[in-house]
């Protein structure tokens, strides 16, 4: 009796042990055949520039090629869609960025919800905007500026990359923790907004480092401060804007989703070899020459920021009163 009892538990665990086995030999096997990795932004932007320098790195390290897609439109609902409606077996993931979080609470009626169906895989980098005038506008410091706005209050126009894009959400921060009023004006990308700066037809703009970095090197336009919490390397002698208006912190970021259900062997699998990606001191030199730093971490990690993200530009889209265009 104690034998055939003993056989049972015998056999029992190992029907219990074989799903776990099988998860651990598809992990170790994994990826079997080519990655997509989708990015919901235009080619040629931020994200689009970092996704394919860490893809070319996932493919060196995990044999098998990652190939990267830019699925755009909707403000990078379009592409997060595919990637939700993806079979979770981590050969479709998703190059997430700080869109991604303040699109959970700007749209009303999307058919997915970022938090619940996109599994947080790793964070990868972030950077910051920088607070852009015209060499010719009055105030040289953050602190001026503010000044000069309450004496002009409603007086100046704010440029952006349209409604609930980073930029906008970052001068929307600033004007509410600043205490001071001014003008928006939506534009349609940051490319005819830096324009309209450059020619005094706005006065001042949030804008990825990235992508502003030369005008301010060749003294085209005058930085103000940078939206991390601490000075950015790429501009080292411009202050943070935190220096002057105490707790104010609007950074970009980048990270890797996989759809809902992606095995947790995979995930980590991925994160491993993701954070072992940012470890590489190229990685490092080619991320802080785009004007973005290293933001490793575990998938928790991550995921808990990316709660907090949203919490945090929920508040700031609901007081604006910020609808999408």
């Amino acid at each position: 009796m104690m034998t055939t009892r003993r056989n049972i538990l015998r056999l029992a665990g190992g029907m219990l042990a074989q799903p776990v086995l099988a998860r651990l030999a598809y992990a170790q096997s994994y990826p079997t055949r080519l990655v997509h990795l989708i990015v919901p932004f235009p080619a040629g932007g931020p994200s689009d520039i970092i996704a394919r320098l860490i893809g070319q790195s996932l493919s060196a390290r995990l044999g098998q090629p990652f190939v990267i897609e830019n699925r755009v439109g909707a403000n990078g609902n379009i592409g997060t869609q595919a990637v939700a409606n993806a079979p979770p077996d981590g050969h479709t993931l998703l190059f997430a960025a700080a869109p991604n979080a303040i699109n959970a609470v700007l749209y009303d009626k999307l058919s997915f919800d970022f938090l619940r169906d996109i599994t947080p895989v790793a964070s990868i980098a972030r950077g910051a905007l920088v607070m852009l005038v015209a060499p010719s506008f009055p105030a040289a410091t953050v602190a001026e500026f503010i000044a000069h706005a309450k004496a002009n209050s409603g007086k100046l126009n704010m440029a952006s990359a349209g409604k609930g894009t980073p930029p906008h959400v970052a001068g929307e921060l600033f004007k509410v923790m600043a205490g001071i009023d001014m003008l928006h004006v939506p534009y349609r990308g940051v490319a005819p907004a830096l324009t309209d700066l450059l020619g005094g037809q706005v006065d001042v703009l949030f804008d990825p480092v990235t992508s502003s970095i030369g005008y301010v090197r060749g003294g085209k336009l005058r930085a103000l401060g940078v939206t991390t919490a601490q000075r950015s390397q790429s501009l080292p002698d411009v202050p943070s804007i935190a220096e002057t208006v105490a707790s104010y912190e609007a950074s970009t970021w980048f990270g890797v989703g996989a759809p809902k259900a992606t095995p947790s062997e995979i995930v980590v699998k991925l994160n491993a070899t993701l954070n072992g990606v940012l470890a590489d001191p190229a990685t490092m030199a080619s991320l802080n020459n785009l004007g973005a730093s290293v933001f490793a971490g575990s998938p928790a990690e991550f995921a808990a920021f990316l709660a907090d993200e949203t919490k945090k530009w929920s508040a700031v889209v609901n007081r604006a009163g910020i609808r999408p265009e």
